[in-house]
């Protein structure tokens, strides 16, 4: 085989194997919101266009997806085992940066989003998460730049919100609050680097 053909068929298999905007990995640096749209441009151009759209901003969307995928696009929940060894299925259909529910985003994609839109494609991503927190706000009423409240209405859904359900689960609580220190951290490194 002449060394051209293997040097297009390596192409061609590199190509295939491409993810179309998704990485299967974390940045290599998830402290520093900076170095993270550095790594990623493309996350900039995905969460300004989620922001313009929606009107959630950077700092948040950065802190929720950090929270439901640590920036990995095919991230699912683990295997339940029964016996300790028997596989039972994963935990829930939650999938991709946002950890989008199926029957969550199929009502995104009937309502706002593409039906060639993917969960492991950060721009669909990022417009999933600017759609859910859109309706949070106009439902719950929650700031747009309340990161807090915005992930306890994520992770609960709307309905689980009005009714407090959060209240008994003192972790939830407590990842809320990481989650907001987080947005406030990520705030203002994109302030440092120019990217607010």
């Amino acid at each position: 085989m002449s060394r051209q053909l293997r040097a297009v068929l390596l192409m061609l298999l590199v190509a295939a194997c491409g993810r179309g905007g998704g990485y299967g990995e974390s940045p290599r640096t998830m402290d520093d919101a900076c170095a993270i749209l550095k790594e990623r441009p493309q996350y900039t151009r995905a969460f300004r266009a989620a922001e313009r759209r929606w009107g959630v901003p950077t700092h948040v969307q950065m802190a929720t997806i950090y929270q439901e995928s640590k920036f990995v696009s095919d991230a699912r929940t683990p295997f339940r085992y029964t016996l300790g060894i028997i596989p039972m299925g994963r935990q829930s259909s939650a999938f991709g940066y946002s950890q989008a529910l199926d029957g969550t985003w199929d009502e995104y994609v009937a309502q706002a989003g593409s039906r060639r839109a993917r969960r492991d494609n950060i721009h669909d991503a990022t417009d999933f998460m600017g759609w859910y927190m859109s309706k949070s706000r106009e439902e719950l009423g929650i700031p747009m730049y309340d990161a807090r409240n915005h992930y306890l209405a994520y992770h609960e859904g709307r309905t689980g919100y009005r009714r407090g359900t959060y209240n008994g689960k003192a972790w939830l609580v407590r990842v809320a609050g990481t989650v907001e220190a987080r947005a406030a951290t990520y705030e203002a490194q994109l302030r440092r680097c120019n990217r607010r």
